[in-house]
């Protein structure tokens, strides 16, 4: 973060600055990490005091005073020797904090905002940006997938003097989530990847999703780029919702920045990237899934945007081995048994994508495994969704599904109902009866999908299996 004194921290929080038992005044500076972890504090940090559901931050101001942290924001006094600033929310005190760092430092220097959204490849597609941009230029970006109230805000303060530029995830499981950090980052550039049905439960439906998603573009100024997805339709209609100039990335004919002869194998993602220039550029991509191949090419536009020439671009694309630990990462290997390992999130959406590209890099004659379990926010639309994947696994052809707990049964049971009579289908209940029964069904050639929601947990067998055929 940017150094600032106790009291400017306080007056740009709204708070009260209390010494409380320390030497420190409102004069003293700080500039350390800001965290509401009290285990990732470093020495010289800011630790927010963060109620939660299960527990409350304000219990573990003590932690982060053992671990160095200079400055405590609290909803109240705490009995504990470090200075401290009190304000009324600490979630609210920390977006306050955060927008008023971005501003200072928009103001002082160099610095653009790049919002990305997206009901599916928003962590993807920043990572792919950061690699893109962070050789020429200092690059802040979220860690894992900060991109909520708390996580956003966080990745913003981690902004310096010298940061050129910021890539900021912006989620939401409802309404007016998107706007607010919009409202905090104030970003040039947004990025509209695809809407879709993931957090369907908390929206009330797709077309609320595409109404919240809408709300990136339109918070951006006159200045600004819009980086929209032209094989989106709900993605399209975002058009007329921006002030911003329109720049329009995917397969379509009228797509600035376009793809065409994609090629998806076990080892990777293959295809051309055709520029306004007139360029056409080969690119190949190690990232696995064709529905990565829309995350490049927002990335592609948004760094020629920023000036990035794009042959310098697509080489920096290409040096990107993984999407991000647990998420479309290949793994195995001993005996040809390759396994994929796509569990840290799971929609309708990625779940299709991550089916058919299991489908198309398994080879002839080598069989196809997904181990799948349930995809989690998607409120009344969830028993229906599940059927589509079980159906959809059969229509593709996969040869053994293994569905994994009780959230996801109605998957193996429309399974079976397409035809999945002859055991092609096996439900268990946890991961480790999946792991049992894999270890012994599982045969040389194999290419296994391992696919679920981040809280079910399945990426930890997806790294078992791995380990088991390294």
């Amino acid at each position: 973060m940017i150094t600032l004194t106790f009291g400017e921290i306080a007056a740009a929080v709204s708070g009260r600055f209390e010494a409380a038992g320390t030497d420190a005044s409102e004069f003293t500076p700080v500039s350390g990490y800001v965290e509401t972890d009290s285990r990732e504090i470093e020495p010289g940090g800011i630790f927010v005091a963060k109620p939660g559901d299960v527990t409350d931050g304000h219990r573990f101001v003590g932690p982060a005073v053992d671990n160095g942290a200079a400055l405590a924001i609290v909803e109240h006094t705490v009995d504990v020797a470090v200075a401290q600033i009190v304000v009324p929310d600490a979630v609210i005190a920390l977006g306050a904090l955060a927008a008023e760092v971005v501003r200072r430092v928009k103001a002082a220097g160099d610095l653009t905002v790049i919002g990305i959204t997206g009901s599916n490849g928003k962590t993807t597609t920043k990572n792919l940006l950061g690699a893109i941009l962070s050789p020429d230029a200092e690059t802040v970006m979220p860690r894992n997938s900060f991109n909520n109230t708390v996580g956003a805000p966080t990745t913003m303060l981690r902004v310096t003097e010298g940061t050129r530029y910021l890539i900021s995830e912006m989620g939401a499981s409802g309404p007016g989530h998107i706007a607010r950090l919009a409202a905090l980052a104030r970003p040039k550039i947004g990025i509209e990847l695809k809407v879709g049905m993931a957090h369907a439960g908390g929206f009330g439906g797709i077309e609320q999703t595409a109404a919240a998603k809408t709300e990136l573009v339109a918070a951006l100024p006159a200045d600004g780029v819009a980086i929209l997805n032209r094989d989106d339709p709900r993605v399209v209609a975002m058009a007329d919702k921006t002030p911003a100039r329109v720049v329009w990335f995917g397969e379509h004919d009228e797509s600035d920045i376009r793809a065409s002869d994609i090629v998806v194998t076990a080892t990777g993602t293959h295809f051309t990237v055709i520029t306004p220039d007139g360029d056409s550029i080969p690119v190949s991509f190690k990232v696995l899934g064709e529905h990565h191949v829309w995350n490049a090419l927002a990335a592609l536009a948004a760094a020629r945007e920023l000036g990035v020439p794009m042959d310098v671009a697509v080489r920096r694309l290409e040096s990107v081995s993984r999407a991000e630990r647990w998420r479309m990462e290949v793994m195995g290997g001993r005996d040809g048994v390759t396994i994929i390992n796509d569990a840290y999130n799971a929609s309708p959406d990625s779940m299709s994508a991550a089916l058919k590209t299991l489908a198309l890099v398994t080879e002839r004659g080598q069989r196809t495994v997904a181990v799948l379990g349930a995809m989690s926010e998607l409120g009344e639309f969830s028993g229906e969704e599940h059927d589509r994947i079980g159906l959809l696994a059969v229509r593709l052809g996969i040869d053994q599904l293994v569905v994994v707990g009780p959230e996801a049964r109605r998957l193996h049971i429309s399974a079976i109902n397409e035809g999945s009579w002859a055991g092609e289908s096996v439900y268990v209940e946890t991961a480790d009866d999946a792991y049992e029964y894999l270890e012994q069904q599982l045969r040389a050639g194999d290419t296994v999908l391992v696919k679920s929601s981040n809280s079910v947990g399945l990426r930890f067998l997806g790294d078992r299996l791995g380990e088991l055929f390294s």
